[in-house]
């Protein structure tokens, strides 16, 4: 049974309408989210930017220089809004500044902006067509792009403070310019200045976020509440719900989910929408489906319906995972044949195309439907894919890369995407997911890495399928969405020390032990070779150590490793004691509990190469049983209770690197 369609263009190209509906946001309600950790509370000094003396922004702009000098933050502040000024960009922006010591806020419209004296300082927010916004702006303009925004900072003359100008070219792009100039602010002890910068910004690739996409416990309630606030904070726009593990999004797909639970869904609706995020809704079928059923269908658009009409207006169909090679009922076997990957592709599609048509294009403001398909994982032509490509052409297919877990991901494996999938394909990007046997006892901290600038060029978007540790996923998200936004500006270490600013809210010492740390936790795994090494700092200290060791320089072997063991064996405490996201704290708990350990044990067995060097062999054979020991009790931490599936395991922290040390030095000193 075929259905008729608009087929997808072989040569790889979505319609413009799909790609032109995939960019554009629903405008958010009032709510307003907390004070962002981006906009921080005290900098040493301001960082560059693209070769400034300008704060660093993430994601990293398009366009942006210095275009004056600083303004200070007043305790009177002008802002100036209109009907058209995005109510969640008003709200986020008078939070910011009151967060900055800012006593009186007063809004208004722009005739009465000077009717009763004006504030020393302005900031004017709206559509880039407002006539005060666009003649403020001056030669700064606003990007003709879906979700462009920006933003000019003008130090006044003749007794004014100054104006700000935020400027988007929709309400996201609003709400971005505010999320931006909360970077902007820089605190000096009870001092508070706006950097001179103009802006001028959008985003490279039209989708990006996260899929809760994982085996393994789904994330809280809350935090899905903190991801949501994060992502805004980080100009993410998706959010794609589809937790392996929750039964009503797969093995239970037909049964509506309890009137608790939808109030909970309804909840998480309405915080993404108030951060500009897209909640996408996906329900997982394809173990049970009959895709000729009428039945199975009206279930589907059944489920669909009670997300609708809860402000759910994106929808997704995941058919990953799953065995197309048996049907689940005898019409599909009569409509479509014996079971096959062609015919499951042809049923697939099909069905879809119905989805598509017969009910997302109903109701008003669905945006196009998107779906996983069940060879998501490479770019080999095969049966299912040229059955696939019937489906209509407004549909949009994620894909993983070429691997599950890809080591890397190319400009040309996504041309090749293009063409295999009928067009520019939506990137499920499974980093730092951590539900496989690889990844067992790890915590994925590396920077995200290995995809090739030019990307935004071939994908419909990028998302992160991230670990079942919601806030400890934040780092290599960060990293992405980086990416996403501006993959050609992208900074992999640049990126990667942001996350842990945001994480630590500047405070430097605890960047430096979250550096460290993810230092420990560095190994990326993949169902074949790592793909992101473990250690690389400290491999690289050991290194020198042993240079210098076997040169015969051995103090200056110890003093050179000094640093870093004590760094390591400070960061729990370091951690724990500063303003850093306490979710972190909580997802990183056996971690750091074996990170105390591990410490002590690098500690002793320097300060044993230490006494050796010194003569005292009694305090050299003390400290190395006291390292022994120490080693010992690290490698049985355990995560219990365990969020993953691989269960209870054996923590795992700078291993084939730091254990490897401490045996091979404590060894020499032995013999």
């Amino acid at each position: 049974m075929t259905m008729p369609t608009r087929p997808r263009n072989a040569a790889g190209m979505l319609s413009a309408a799909a790609l032109l509906a995939a960019a554009a946001v629903a405008v958010p309600s009032a709510a307003a989210a907390a004070p962002s950790p981006l906009a921080p509370s005290a900098l040493a000094a301001p960082t560059g930017t693209a070769g400034t003396d300008l704060p660093v922004v993430s994601p990293a702009p398009q366009q942006m220089w210095r275009a004056g000098r600083d303004v200070p933050l007043t305790g009177n502040v002008g802002v100036v809004v209109d009907e058209h000024t995005d109510p969640a960009a008003r709200d986020a922006l008078v939070r910011t500044l009151r967060a900055h010591g800012v006593d009186r806020v007063r809004v208004t419209g722009p005739a009465e902006a000077g009717a009763h004296g004006r504030a020393p300082l302005q900031i004017l927010l709206g559509d880039a067509g407002r006539a005060d916004v666009r003649s403020a702006l001056g030669d700064v303009s606003v990007p003709d792009h879906a979700e462009a925004y920006a933003l000019r900072v003008d130090r006044g003359a003749g007794g004014r403070v100054g104006t700000v100008t935020l400027a988007g070219a929709d309400a996201a792009g609003q709400f971005y310019a505010v999320k931006s100039l909360e970077q902007l602010l820089v605190t000096r002890g009870h001092d508070t200045t706006i950097a001179g910068a103009a802006v001028q910004d959008f985003p490279s690739m039209p989708l990006r976020g996260t899929i809760e996409g994982f085996y393994g416990e789904p994330w809280t309630s809350a935090e899905r509440l903190d991801q949501m606030a994060f992502y805004g904070d980080l100009k993410a726009n998706t959010y794609v719900y589809a937790p392996k593990d929750d039964p009503y999004h797969r093995e239970q797909w037909r049964d509506p989910y309890p009137a608790d639970e939808l109030a909970g869904l309804a909840e998480l609706v309405d915080a993404a929408t108030a951060n500009h995020v897209r909640f996408t809704f996906a329900l997982s079928p394809g173990n049970s489906i009959c895709y000729t059923s009428d039945a199975d269908m009206a279930a589907l658009e059944a489920k669909f319906q009670a997300l609708y009409d809860v402000g759910v207006r994106a929808f997704n169909v995941p058919l990953d995972d799953i065995d197309y090679s048996r049907w689940a009922c005898d019409s599909d076997r009569a409509a479509y044949g014996d079971p096959s990957p062609g015919a499951a592709g042809q049923a697939q599609a099909d069905f879809l195309t119905r989805v598509q048509q017969g009910w997302i294009e109903t109701h008003d403001g669905a945006r196009p439907l998107q779906m996983v398909p069940t060879e998501y994982y490479n770019t080999t032509e095969s049966p299912y894919k040229a059955a696939l490509r019937t489906m209509d052409d407004d549909v949009v297919v994620m894909w993983t890369g070429n691997d599950v877990v890809p080591q890397s991901i190319s400009v040309a494996q996504a041309v090749e995407a293009d063409t295999v999938f009928g067009g520019p394909t939506f990137l499920w990007d499974n980093y730092p997911v951590n539900d496989y046997g690889q990844t067992s006892g790890r915590l994925l901290l590396a920077p995200y890495d290995k995809r090739e600038p030019g990307l935004s060029d071939h994908l419909a978007g990028l998302v992160s399928n991230p670990m079942n540790q919601a806030a400890a996923s934040k780092v290599a998200v960060f990293g992405m969405l980086d990416f996403a936004w501006h993959d050609r500006g992208y900074d992999r270490d640049r990126g990667w020390d942001e996350a842990m600013r945001y994480l630590a809210h500047d405070d430097e010492r605890a960047v430096d032990a979250l550096l460290a740390f993810g230092d420990l936790n560095h190994l990326a795994p993949s169902f074949g070779d790592p793909w992101q090494p473990q250690a690389p700092a400290l491999a690289a200290d050991v290194d020198r150590f042993w240079d210098r060791w076997e040169a015969g320089d051995r103090q200056a072997a110890v003093d050179g490793l000094r640093r870093r063991a004590e760094l390591v064996a400070a960061i729990p405490e370091t951690l724990r004691s500063a303003d850093v996201d306490p979710g972190f704290l909580s997802d990183a708990k056996p971690w750091l509990d074996a990170d105390d350990l591990w410490g002590d044990a690098f500690v002793a067995t320097l300060d044993a190469a230490q006494a050796d060097l010194d003569g005292d062999t009694a305090a050299r054979d003390a400290l190395l049983a006291r390292a022994k020991a120490s080693a010992a009790s690290a490698a049985k931490v355990l995560v219990d209770p365990p969020d993953n599936r691989w269960g209870v395991a054996p923590v795992k922290l700078g291993d084939g690197v730091l254990d490897t040390f401490l045996r091979d030095l404590g060894a020499d000193l032995a013999s």
